[in-house]
């Protein structure tokens, strides 16, 4: 639509809830409050949260991030990951005396204790998840080797061969497609009735929302945008989850920086979220970069509110 000073209309439906959930401000409160209490530099063992942005900022502030125990020297202090480690890395911590935090997910922790629950009860696991994930590494490390199995997809599931089909039990990724999932879901519990689910659904309440909120515009919108890294898992979902709802296109952007200026001209309407681990600025961000060009017209949808607040571990409480 043209408006009279020659600058074209666009209607932005944003999202909510989106960006940050509980976990996520947890886990970067933490590396932050360490920074503060014992100075820098802090390690990190893997990103924090998967976000360019966020990482590079705790960069700027003295955290190193690495991948392995290995890399960190024993005399300073270590951040474990809001994905959740095996247990071998708190136990090798542990053996050089080294100083660690764990900034795991309360709802990853969730999962883990789920699991050795249903092991002590004598069941083998099956994990919904992403081959590869951090978090599938980490759930999957919380048991002895072949007493958990990865399931990815459907088809996983209808070939899955069980040792006891009477003894097994389901736990899932907590940053999955909440439909997809759901679909795995009824080909094993077609396929063994008697399997133990979560007591309460293992995918996070951000995930849920996150992709509610999506699912609510998509169908209006030409072009679905979502905030967030390449190597964001949820965020990834819900790229898919506005397509699957009705969007004409969907892509995933780091931010203002990479917005497809030419697949934008041809939209009227444009959904916009973010993921969990992406910070509210980048969505500011985007909404201005659309504002110098077009006349924008912003209706937030919101399908719920969240009131969710992790505590921090007790030797950084203020």
């Amino acid at each position: 639509m043209q408006v009279a000073n020659d600058r074209l209309s666009k209607t932005v439906l944003l999202a909510a809830p989106r960006g940050f959930c509980a976990g996520v401000d947890r886990a970067i409160q933490i590396v932050e409050r360490t920074l503060e209490k014992y100075g820098a530099p802090v390690y990190v063992r893997h990103e924090i949260v998967h976000n360019t942005h966020v990482v590079s900022k705790l960069e700027d502030m003295g955290a190193i991030f690495v991948e392995e125990l290995d890399d960190c020297p024993d005399d300073r202090p270590v951040v474990f990951s809001a994905h959740g480690v095996p247990k071998s890395v708190p136990k090798a911590a542990q053996a050089r005396n080294m100083h660690f935090l764990d900034a795991t997910c309360p709802l990853v922790s969730k999962v883990h204790v789920e699991a050795e629950r249903h092991q002590r009860e004598g069941r083998h696991i099956l994990l919904i998840g992403h081959a590869g994930h951090p978090e599938v590494i980490g759930t999957m490390g919380q048991l002895p080797d072949r007493a958990m199995t990865l399931i990815e997809d459907e088809t996983d599931a209808a070939s899955y061969d069980a040792d006891d089909p009477d003894n097994l039990a389901l736990v899932t990724q907590t940053t999955l497609s909440v439909d997809d999932t759901q679909g795995i879901i009824k080909v094993l519990q077609h396929r063994f009735p008697t399997i133990a689910l979560p007591y309460k659904e293992d995918i996070c309440y951000a995930t849920t929302n996150r992709q509610a909120a999506v699912k609510e515009i998509a169908k209006q919108c030409d072009l679905f945008m979502v905030i967030g890294s390449q190597t964001s898992s949820n965020s990834k979902r819900l790229v898919e989850v506005a397509v699957k709802a009705g969007a004409n296109s969907a892509m995933l952007i780091s931010g203002a920086g990479t917005i497809d200026w030419g697949l934008i001209e041809t939209c009227e309407t444009i959904g916009l979220s973010a993921g969990a681990s992406a910070p509210e600025y980048l969505t500011d961000g985007v909404i201005a970069a659309l504002r110098s060009r077009y006349e924008i017209t912003l209706n937030e949808v919101r399908v719920t509110d969240e009131n969710v607040i992790f505590r921090l571990p007790r030797e950084l409480r203020a």
